[in-house]
């Protein structure tokens, strides 16, 4: 039996597209083959669909809606910046107006979560080149300590506060006291999980602060996927319907996944049929040295990555249906400020705080009730996920946890 080439279909076959019928198929999607000009319209007609609240629909003087483009210079977040800019200057060319304003946010963080890409300032200077309608705003994760309504309300403590109580941005440099705090982690795991909640958060609130009525992420279904698990795995299941699917988050802005149908190897090939190609401005993160699946150092989210990185190539619809049934899950249907976790902004249901409530303790139902009460009282209010990460979390950071 012939190999498979790069597209998914064997050497030498001569297939039409199943679209067109027209042109010979060079691309594998699934169940179909297509030819370049249909795979291209495919990944584009799915993304455009999700931003069909964008559309410019008649002629006004009002200035445009601002969105926000959460930029990791992942292939999936650059394509989608590719697209974004194609519809915007399609809608320009009709219509002489767009339907938003797209600010683009990258967050500088690889110093925190692995190995520095020195790629990564020249990849942004290609970007702005390439698509320069659209605004840029490059931050270093620290500075997530300039948006206090992004970490609570004022005077309640902060996500690096609670880790160590003592280190404070006013006692040391931002930068500092972000490595000594997740330095006080107690694990890999609950290190890479906070750096994530701080990325996020950073994103809302210069979000917030810009006047975006929206964000827009560039997680494809296998990212979703991951994240679905990870967040699972870690106890944070319940946030689910706000970090994966389309709709107001409990932050006060507006998600959107327009890649949420597409897989990532779809996205990569996507990537390499545009004019130019894509590549010359993606940055892969650069990962570590590999270890053991068993090794304390591999965190959950790459077991999550690794799994659906194997799965993805010979099982599409397994990745795609963790998605699709995720979907199905519903979000709370009101969000009280007084019960959100003072670490990830996420609603916490009355009785499901911290660890104690989900250790099993066989305690009575009003003792347990008035007890959570008070602890409430004095203190803030953390997720079972969030409280797993800031566990042991105190004293010195030892030598070999320092980043």
């Amino acid at each position: 039996m012939p190999g498979k080439t790069a597209s998914g279909l064997s050497e030498g076959s001569r297939i039409l597209c199943a679209r067109c019928q027209d042109t010979l198929a060079t691309v594998s999607v699934r169940a179909e083959q297509l030819c370049r000009d249909c795979f291209m319209n495919y990944v584009g007609s799915k993304v455009m669909k999700r931003m069909d609240g964008y559309k410019v629909r008649g002629l006004t003087k009002e200035r445009p809606r601002k969105i926000l483009l959460s930029l990791s210079l992942g292939v999936s977040s650059v394509t989608l910046l590719y697209l974004l800019d194609q519809q915007l200057r399609i809608q320009m060319e009709r219509t002489s107006q767009v339907g938003y304003e797209l600010h683009v946010l990258y967050v500088k963080d690889e110093e925190f979560v692995g190995p520095v890409n020195e790629n990564v300032l020249k990849s942004i200077d290609l970007i702005k080149t390439r698509f320069p309608l659209h605004k840029y705003t490059t931050m270093t994760l620290d500075e997530v300590y300039r948006y206090p309504s992004s970490l609570g309300d004022e005077g309640s403590s902060t996500a690096t506060t609670l880790i160590q109580p003592s280190i404070s941005p006013t006692s040391s440099s931002p930068i500092e006291c972000l490595r000594l705090s997740l330095a006080l982690l107690p694990s890999l795991s609950a290190r890479t999980d906070m750096i994530h909640i701080l990325r996020t958060r950073l994103v809302v609130g210069f979000a917030i602060d810009a006047g975006c009525e929206s964000i827009i992420w560039g997680d494809s279904t296998t990212r979703l996927a991951e994240r679905i698990l990870a967040e699972t795995a870690k106890g944070r299941g319940f946030s689910i319907p706000w970090q994966t699917a389309d709709g107001l988050s409990p932050h006060g802005i507006n998600y959107i996944f327009p890649m949420r149908d597409m897989l990532r190897k779809e996205i990569i090939r996507y990537s390499s049929l545009t004019n130019p190609p894509l590549s010359e401005v993606v940055v892969e993160k650069l990962r570590s040295p590999s270890s053991s699946v068993s090794s304390k150092d591999v965190t959950i989210d790459q077991l999550m990555s690794q799994y659906f990185e194997s799965v993805e190539l010979n099982y599409p619809s397994i990745v795609a249906n963790v998605v699709r049934t995720s979907g199905k899950l519903k979000p709370a249907s009101t969000l009280s400020p007084s019960s959100l976790c003072c670490i990830c902004s996420l609603p916490v249901a009355n009785g499901t705080q911290g660890l104690h409530t989900w250790g099993g303790d066989q305690e009575n139902t009003t003792e347990a009730s008035s007890s959570t009460s008070a602890a409430n009282a004095t203190s803030e209010i953390t997720c079972y996920g969030c409280s797993r990460s800031v566990e042991r979390s105190t004293g010195p950071p030892r030598s070999e946890d320092r980043p």
